[in-house]
């Protein structure tokens, strides 16, 4: 059985558990905080587990020749890029304010702590979890710090390696055993070609004690939700209001009626996924009453007959009458009694 562990308050991950389905808003709120809670509400209303932001400490994540740099882009929010991060980066008071708004509705809230001193005000947020972005996979000093401080982590592994993955496994599990892994490949939108569930396979070889999930950029939710056929734990998808608005991720990301289609289509799946114990179930109990098949006699066998093989058919018999499975038994064996051709064959007539 794969770890188990407490990712949110109340709410456990792996083993057999529901998928723990992340809503990621990211910055797809346009930097206007009455947008964020809508997303937050819609992520509620449409099933999904948690609401997740993108915190940056510009300072921190950016160089200053990077923040300074012309930004043109039609998804532009300033003439610089500094000036665009600003406009969607949220204060740490407006964070306080959508986390109480969360809590208020009912669903967890966190972020990726896209830098070092973004985490730091993550922990004193109080965030269940610490989202870890695939930037960040490869920043082992960032990894360390960021395990050390003990909350449950959900890790994603874009743009890395195996090898760096076995290090980052390592890195993070000497200092927290809570933490999961998702598959992930880095690209807006996500060509199917090029999604790779296979990875997850890898990754639950690899780690058996490690939850393994999945993070996605493709457009749909179809892929998602083999992931969680697959034994996904815990997805993340991107949301949006309106995948026409301004922003590189939007057009990657599902509207309201994705999200709930998604959220429905996986609790499906896993309640179809049941039991490994193959069996003859309550429920197909009718369809075998009217078409299970029995032995037949194919000929005409007096008492006393030693039965072979020849003399058997296989048909839908009134009454049901030995298994197929069970014909194999019957052969040396002597009949009892009389049977007609085309009579079942019961268990009381053999010897």
């Amino acid at each position: 059985m794969p770890l188990q562990f407490e990712l949110c308050p109340g709410r456990m991950i792996g083993g057999s558990h529901p998928c723990f389905i992340i809503a990621e808003i990211g910055q797809n709120h346009q930097g206007d905080i009455e947008i964020a809670k809508k997303m937050i509400k819609m992520a509620k209303d449409c099933g999904a587990d948690c609401a997740k932001f993108q915190k940056s400490e510009l300072e921190y994540k950016f160089s200053k020749r990077a923040l300074e740099r012309p930004y043109n882009s039609k998804h532009s929010w300033g003439k610089t890029y500094g000036d665009h991060k600003r406009h969607l980066e949220f204060s740490h008071d407006q964070y306080r304010e959508l986390k109480k708004y969360a809590e208020d509705i009912g669903i967890f809230l966190t972020a990726s702590g896209m830098d070092e001193m973004a985490v730091e005000f993550l922990h004193e947020l109080d965030v269940p979890f610490f989202k870890v972005a695939s930037c960040d996979a490869n920043n082992f000093p960032y990894l360390e710090k960021t395990a050390r401080k003990g909350r449950p982590m959900v890790v994603s592994t874009g743009m890395q390696s195996m090898e760096t993955i076995r290090r980052v496994y390592k890195t993070v599990k000497e200092h927290n055993q809570k933490f999961t892994l998702l598959q992930c490949t880095s690209a807006y939108p996500l060509d199917p070609k090029d999604v790779n569930l296979s990875v997850i396979r890898k990754y639950q070889e690899e780690f058996p004690d490690v939850p393994i999930g999945y993070s996605g950029h493709e457009k749909g939710i179809y892929i998602t939700v083999a992931a969680v056929a697959m034994g996904a734990k815990v997805v993340e998808r991107h949301v949006t209001l309106n995948k026409t608005w301004k922003g590189n991720d939007h057009e990657a990301s599902l509207e309201p009626s994705e999200l709930a289609e998604l959220v429905r289509a996986i609790r499906l799946v896993e309640t179809a996924m049941g039991s490994p114990d193959k069996q003859m179930l309550p429920c197909e109990k009718t369809c075998h009453d009217k078409l299970g098949k029995s032995v037949i006699a194919k000929v005409t066998i007096t008492k006393g007959t030693v039965l072979s093989l020849d003399m058997f058919a296989v048909k839908v018999g009134e009454p049901k009458g030995i298994p197929p499975e069970n014909m194999q038994n019957l052969v040396g064996k002597k009949i009892k009694v009389d049977v007609e051709e085309d009579d079942s064959i019961l268990a009381d007539m053999i010897e």
